[in-house]
């Protein structure tokens, strides 16, 4: 397992290389969900694939930027499934963006999810990784190496609302949800970015990131194998919470087709608690 952390280390350095020097325009190819790709993304998939080829304990990967998994090595014993860049479309106006990663063992459903791991490409270039049974680890690139810098724990409750989601889009109760949040005196933080907003949470004690299902999408937007599931082990690691809209727990998702999408809450026990109450959930 170590040696998938060490080989995230590296991509992360020349992602984060790309992202100051390369073209940031649109490529002439879209990803699985036909989104139009940046150049970006397909450098950040490129990168990552190719790092990985060498690591012969990885059996295969799982990109969103590709349809399908790409087998590695026969012999391999885990499956890797990663979001090269999500937010890349932030990068152009040099906001913060990010890579994420969930590390499988056997079918890939949320149970058999070993450890996961982010990267913020920002002022400063940090990973957190999560195993089970511990606390994610936090730490930042200092002359090429990555120190640590200290465990992550959730408060019980936390003053960040990051909302997402078009709120015409929106149901009324998930409006009054976050109206209620702001009329507690929350604080609004949303830039767009998952990765960034989700690491400002971790990061400042807790707080609650949304995507909840609209109108327009209604089983959510974000990928449960790349994005949802790795982020949701990670805050129970740190001691707080990842459900869907019915309340069930993330790390219990069983997706039937690799860029599944599932409405996800991420947050410190009240909030997550708040929104059970708001959408009518039992607990």
């Amino acid at each position: 397992m170590q040696t998938i952390f060490d080989t995230i280390k590296k991509v992360a350095i020349k992602i984060d290389d790309a992202i100051k020097t390369e073209d940031l325009g649109y490529s002439d190819s879209s990803n699985s969900s036909g989104e139009d790709q940046l150049k970006l993304d397909v450098k950040s998939d490129y990168i990552i694939e190719e790092a990985f080829k060498d690591v012969t304990i990885v059996k295969a990967l799982v990109s969103e930027e590709k349809e399908g998994v790409l087998k590695l090595h026969e012999d391999g014993k885990y499956t890797v499934c990663y979001d090269p860049l999500d937010g890349s479309s932030l990068a152009d106006v040099n906001l913060s963006v990010g890579s994420i990663f969930g590390i499988y063992e056997g079918e890939l459903i949320a149970e058999n999810m070993l450890a996961s791991a982010y990267v913020v490409y920002g002022p400063r270039v940090e990973l957190v990784i999560a195993t089970k049974g511990k606390k994610p680890q936090h730490y930042r690139l200092q002359e090429d190496l990555f120190n640590l810098i200290s465990d992550i724990t959730l408060d019980e409750r936390g003053k960040l609302n990051a909302p997402g989601g078009t709120q015409q889009n929106w149901s009324d109760y998930h409006k009054s949800f976050i109206d209620d949040l702001f009329k507690e005196g929350y604080r609004l933080r949303y830039s767009g970015g998952m990765v960034p907003d989700l690491h400002q949470i971790l990061l400042k004690g807790g707080g609650i990131f949304s995507y909840p299902g609209t109108s327009d999408k209604p089983h959510g937007k974000l990928r449960q194998l790349f994005e949802v599931i790795p982020f949701a082990f990670i805050f129970e690691q740190a001691g707080g919470q990842g459900v869907n809209d019915k309340g069930v727990r993330l790390t219990e998702l069983i997706p039937e087709h690799p860029h599944d999408t599932s409405p996800c809450f991420f947050g410190s026990n009240y909030e997550i608690n708040a929104m059970k109450n708001a959408y009518g959930i039992k607990q």
